[in-house]
């Protein structure tokens, strides 16, 4: 005695199903599901595009253009910053540049440990919720940034707003009585350094695991 089941009809009204339609092989009912399947796949599809688009268009790599004269030392200040132009990326112009605030190292304000790379302090304009440009204004000493609302004090710490933590610094040397700006690095709330992050990750806690660096290449201005 053979265990094979009788072979199923490929139709609908065949198969007994209430409301089919003699010549049809899939249900109304089953059509629409399937398309709305279809059309709700298409839309994650279009979102997640969009994500990795973003996600692609971020600069994978860091640009290390070398140390940047900003001017003799007796014109820094201590208790305010001198704005100063360097150029970060020489071969996207305009763009490329950046606004960085320059101050001497002050000890009443400045208390994690000194050493040759922050007898100097420079902070970059950069907002660390959007990459949005902030700027100080001295009359609050604060930084501010106008796109969301950020707010950094004195030494570039989040005071309010939505940045995820401080502004980001350069280290910094002395030679020959002028001051020359280097790369750039993170800090966390500690002023901790890490190697630079882009705007919105965090670097307390786990943030700093969960938001690796990215590559750098050297790469001098004005070549």
């Amino acid at each position: 005695m053979s265990d094979r089941r009788p072979e199923q009809s490929k139709y609908t009204l065949d198969r007994g199903i209430p409301g089919a339609f003699e010549g049809e092989t899939v249900t109304r009912r089953r059509l629409m599901v399937l398309t709305a399947n279809v059309t709700a796949g298409v839309a994650i599809g279009g979102i997640a595009l969009s994500a990795v688009g973003f996600a692609a268009g971020q600069p994978f790599v860091e640009v290390d253009t070398g140390w940047h004269d900003v001017g003799p030392l007796d014109e820094i200040p201590d208790d305010t910053y001198a704005p100063r132009v360097i150029t970060l990326d020489p071969e996207i112009g305009q763009v490329g540049k950046s606004t960085v605030y320059v101050r001497k190292r002050n000890e009443r304000v400045d208390k994690e440990p000194a050493d040759e790379w922050n007898k100097i302090i420079a902070i970059s304009s950069r907002c660390m919720h959007m990459g949005c440009p902030a700027r100080y204004v001295q009359a609050a000493k604060h930084f501010i940034c106008p796109c969301h609302g950020g707010v950094y004090d004195f030494r570039g710490e989040v005071a309010g707003g939505p940045p995820v933590r401080p502004l980001d610094r350069f280290y910094t040397r002395i030679v020959d009585g002028r001051v020359q700006v280097g790369k750039r690095f993170s800090v966390n709330s500690q002023i901790q350094r890490f190697s630079p992050r882009p705007p919105g990750q965090p670097l307390d806690g786990i943030g700093q695991y969960l938001y690796p660096s990215r590559p750098t290449i050297r790469k001098m201005a004005g070549t």
